[in-house]
């Protein structure tokens, strides 16, 4: 197929393994942006066979699309991202990266203790979360996260 024509959306899901819908899906979310022939079919550039490549392996290592979405709007549309394009993102994802492996290794480590003991009364316990206290300190597993609970007798 001549890339002068663009790819069509049919090659870019046979390339990628990815299905159509997913690839439309990818278009409306603002990862890609094909053009139209003459006859209003979609065409793509060869480089986004990449960035959907590239779109699969961010989402496998937890990602959002709106992260992944703001990696992918610093890279030019119509050519092939460069090694150096390439590499600014990875740097970018690093510390990421880094910051979720360590939350998931103090989460592993909290949980060790937890796993079979059944307190979940001990105020001490990380899960413990009497009156729903946590809740002023925000959304989520917040005395896993790093905050403390409050302790009785204590200013």
């Amino acid at each position: 197929m001549p890339t002068s024509h663009g790819l069509t959306i049919g090659y870019l899901a046979e390339r990628t393994g990815l299905a159509v819908s997913a690839i439309r899906y990818y278009e409306t979310q603002g990862l890609l942006e094909p053009w139209r022939n003459t006859g209003g079919q979609r065409r793509f550039h060869r480089a986004d066979i990449r960035r959907l490549s590239f779109i699969l392996i961010a989402q496998k290592f937890g990602f959002t699309l709106p992260e992944i979405r703001a990696q992918l709007d610093s890279l030019p549309n119509g050519r092939t991202p460069t090694k150096e394009d390439w590499s600014r993102l990875s740097a970018g994802f690093r510390s990421h990266l880094d910051a979720r492996i360590a939350t998931l290794e103090k989460l592993r480590d909290s949980l060790d203790g937890c796993i079979g003991c059944g307190c979940l009364s001990l105020p001490s316990c990380a899960l413990y979360n009497a009156q729903d206290k946590a809740a002023e300190k925000g959304q989520g597993p917040r005395y896993l996260m790093g905050d403390s609970p409050e302790v009785e007798g204590e200013t």
